[in-house]
């Protein structure tokens, strides 16, 4: 059983090691219980290449909203076709979807930040929970630089939420580290990247950034002070 004394252990014990060996060595310690959930940005492909590239037995997942940037389903094909390995796709429950439609229109989320955590909930936090449901070890491409929210991370965090451990293997890298990984090994990437687009979600949602601003700039842009995040890692906290 896995507890908030886990992660304590698990944070002395994996202090030094390299990415590619935390994975490893997660998917024997929890073996067939760790997932790794990838919306196909820069760095979760830099840990679906580890993943598959090794043969590292850990789940993969992905969450398609229904919002996605067609750039998004791209990679994601081309993910498919270079590793030969599975992805497993979580959807929105049907009937929230419809009756979020039916009662508040299509873009309620731009009309409050309470319609766009609702929407959020219902198209990732919501489906999250079943793709975690069965795992004890949830490993995410979160880095402590992408944003304020994230800067306090520690390589594996307690989810009161999921009750689940959280591991961030690329918590220390740099956007210039991920970036000389993707090169080195002809990891397939978002196109969307090239033009300005550093955190890619929904189509609707995201922009890209301006010169000088923030990581998070692009999300729910119309949002000053929310956070940036959409609840797959604030969920019960």
């Amino acid at each position: 059983m896995v507890n908030e004394q886990t992660v304590k252990l698990l944070n002395s014990e994996y202090a030094n090691c390299s990415t590619d060996i935390i994975l490893q060595t997660l998917s024997r310690q929890y073996n067939n219980a760790s997932v790794f959930t990838t919306s196909f940005g820069y760095e979760d492909q830099v840990i679906t290449d580890m993943i598959f590239r090794n043969n590292i037995p850990i789940t993969v997942v992905t969450l398609d909203t229904g919002r996605m940037f067609e750039e998004t389903y791209k990679v994601f094909a081309r993910t498919l076709e270079k590793y030969k390995q599975e992805i497993k796709v979580y959807f929105p429950d049907k009937s929230t979807v419809e009756n979020l439609l039916n009662t508040k229109g299509p873009i309620s989320f731009y009309e409050s930040l309470e319609n766009r955590k609702e929407c959020c909930h219902i198209r990732k936090v919501e489906p999250l929970g079943r793709a975690l449901k069965g795992h004890e070890c949830w490993i995410t491409g979160l880095r402590a630089s992408q944003s304020e929210n994230r800067s306090n991370l520690n390589l594996f965090e307690w989810d009161p939420g999921f009750k689940i451990i959280k591991c961030n293997p690329l918590l220390n890298w740099s956007l210039d580290d991920v970036k000389k990984y993707i090169n080195e090994y002809n990891v397939p990437y978002n196109a969307l990247h090239d033009r300005g687009f550093v955190s890619i979600g929904c189509e609707p949602c995201t922009r890209a950034i301006k010169s000088g601003e923030d990581f998070r700039a692009g999300r729910w842009w119309w949002e000053q002070s929310s956070g940036k995040e959409c609840g797959l890692h604030t969920h019960g906290k």
